[in-house]
C-alpha cells in the first residue's frame, strides 16, 4: 500500500469479503478513509484448481493476465469495472499474482431485486442493460479470450457440449437422478446442438454474468466484477444465462435479435454445468455448503424439467 499510494494510507484494517470460488479478495481499509481491493490469484485457493490445470486454453477464466487485459479493453470502451491500481505479477516475495484495485461502495445488482422504490430498480437495470448491449455489439470474426484468439477449429458452442459431458459424468457419479437420466439429458444435448446454423461473428461477454458480478456505486452506475473469463463469444450463452440469474429484470436486458436454438443449447448447457459446478463446491469445501448444496439441487431439477418439456 505505501509502495502504491504513498505512506499517509496506513492499513487499519483488512477483511476478507466471501463468495468467490476462484481467488481470494480483500477489502483494505486506510486511516486516512481511503479503502480498495485486494485480488490475490492463488491457484491453490481456487475451488476449480483441478480443472483450471488442464482446461483449453479458450475457455480459461482465471489469472491476472486475463484480468489486467480485460479490465484495459471494458475500460477503453466505456464499460464500467473498477479500476486497476497496480498489479505485482513478480512473484519474487510470494508464489502468486495479486493486484490492487477499487473499491466500489455500493451493493450487489441483486440487493436491488427488492428494492422498494420500482423508479430505481428501472433506473438500475435499464443501465445496466444499455451497458451489456455496448458491450456485446463490440464484435470480432474469431472467439475466444483476449489472449488467445487466433483460427479456432471448432464453433464455440461445439466446446460447451464437450463441456457438458464432462459435467454430465461428473454429476452422474454423485447424484442419482442424473445417472438414471443421464442418456437422456445426453440426446437432448446432442439434439439441440443439431440445429445450430453457423456462424462467423461473436461478440464481447463477459461469461458469467449474474447479479452478484455487478456492483452498483451510490449513483446508480453498474460495475462489472469478475472479468477474467470475459471474451468473444455466442452472446445467446451471455444471455441464456442472464435470464434466469435476473429473473423477471431480465427484461431490461434482454435482446430481440438472438438465435433461439442458440438460446435453448447453452440454457441447457447452464444449468448442467451449474449442476457440477455446485457439487464440487460441495465436495471441496467451499464455505457456504448450505448454497453449493441448493445450487446443485436446483439446477439438477432444470436440467431433468428441460429434457421433460423437450420431449413434449
Amino acid at each position: 500500500m505505501k509502495n502504491v499510494f504513498g505512506t499517509s494510507h496506513l492499513v487499519s484494517n483488512v477483511t476478507q469479503i466471501h463468495g468467490g470460488a476462484q481467488k481470494v479478495v480483500y477489502r483494505i481499509q486506510c486511516s486516512n478513509g481511503f479503502s480498495c481491493v485486494l485480488y490475490v490469484w492463488d491457484l491453490t485457493k481456487n475451488y476449480f484448481k483441478k480443472e483450471k490445470e488442464v482446461e483449453n486454453i479458450t475457455e480459461q477464466s482465471f489469472g491476472s493476465d486475463l484480468f489486467e487485459l480485460n479490465n484495459m479493453y471494458l475500460t477503453q470502451r466505456g464499460i464500467r469495472t473498477p479500476s486497476l491500481y497496480n498489479l505485482n505479477k513478480e512473484r519474487s516475495r510470494y508464489s502468486f499474482d495479486y493486484a490492487l484495485v477499487e473499491y466500489v461502495n455500493g451493493h450487489t445488482a441483486e440487493d436491488y431485486f427488492h428494492h422498494s422504490d420500482s423508479t430505481v430498480q428501472d433506473k438500475l437495470f435499464q443501465r445496466l442493460g444499455n451497458m451489456l448491449t455496448n458491450m456485446h455489439a463490440n464484435e470480432s470474426s474469431t472467439y475466444g479470450k483476449a489472449n488467445h484468439r487466433g483460427i479456432n477449429p471448432k464453433p464455440c458452442h461445439q466446446l460447451k457440449t464437450e463441456n457438458a459431458k464432462r459435467q454430465l459424468f461428473y454429476a452422474s457419479q454423485h447424484m442419482d437422478s442424473i445417472q438414471a437420466n443421464h442418456s437422456k439429458l445426453l440426446d437432448t444435448l446432442y439434439e439441440l446442438e443439431s440445429k445450430i446454423e453457423p456462424r462467423s461473428r461473436y461478440g464481447f461477454i463477459h461469461g458469467e454474468l449474474g447479479p452478484d458480478h455487478v456492483l452498483v456505486n451510490d449513483k446508480l452506475e453498474p460495475y462489472l466484477i469478475d472479468i477474467e473469463g470475459a471474451g468473444f463469444f455466442d452472446i445467446e450463452h451471455e444471455h441464456s444465462f442472464l435470464d434466469f440469474r435476473f429473473r423477471n429484470f431480465y427484461r431490461f436486458l434482454k435482446n430481440d435479435t438472438l438465435d433461439p436454438n442458440r438460446m435453448l443449447f447453452y440454457r441447457f448447457h447452464h444449468h448442467i454445468s451449474l449442476t457440477s459446478g455446485g457439487l464440487k463446491l460441495l465436495h471441496r469445501g467451499y464455505s457456504d455448503q448450505k448454497f453449493a448444496k441448493r445450487l446443485a439441487a436446483h439446477h439438477s431439477q432444470c436440467a431433468l424439467n428441460f429434457i421433460e418439456g423437450y420431449a413434449l
